[in-house]
């Protein structure tokens, strides 16, 4: 029997420690084990945002033990979706990846109240994606906790 590979996904941002997280947490959570996830930043910050942690927590995701991993070319090279949230020129291009530029506010150095609106924007962009890569199979955050 053979059996078709799964998409993969890696969600950029600067230090791996607001956007790129809340985004791997969510397409983690919203395919199972559907699609390969991964997230870095191109100068990786020395943990989580805290309000980050709690915002998704909010939402039943523990994010908690996660730490901000460097960018590699190894990693989007293995990736068929780049998701970039604000790393500007320092994610590597290679030819026949998808790639989606989301202009999404910098949760750094805000407060959970300012987060929550960014992690809502988040879920609803990567429920599409994820909606998407797994040829509209209806997902839904809601019915998967």
């Amino acid at each position: 029997m053979e059996t078709t590979p799964r998409p993969s996904i890696i969600f950029v941002c600067v230090h791996n420690a607001g956007r790129s997280q809340m985004g791997a947490a969510y397409a983690r959570v919203l395919s199972g084990d559907r699609i390969e996830v991964r997230s870095a930043g191109s100068a990786p910050a020395d943990a989580v945002n805290l309000a980050v942690v709690e915002a998704l927590a909010e939402d039943g995701i523990d994010i908690a033990t996660q730490v901000p991993k460097i960018l590699t070319n190894e990693a989007v090279e293995a990736s068929d979706v780049v998701i970039t949230m604000g790393c500007g020129d320092a994610c590597p291009y290679y030819p026949g990846k998808r790639y989606e530029d989301w202009k999404l506010d910098d949760p750094a150095g805000q407060g959970v109240d300012a987060v929550r609106p960014i992690r809502d924007e988040i879920k609803a962009r990567v429920q599409v994606l994820v909606d998407e890569l797994l040829g509209g199979l209806r997902t839904n955050f809601t019915e998967t906790r």
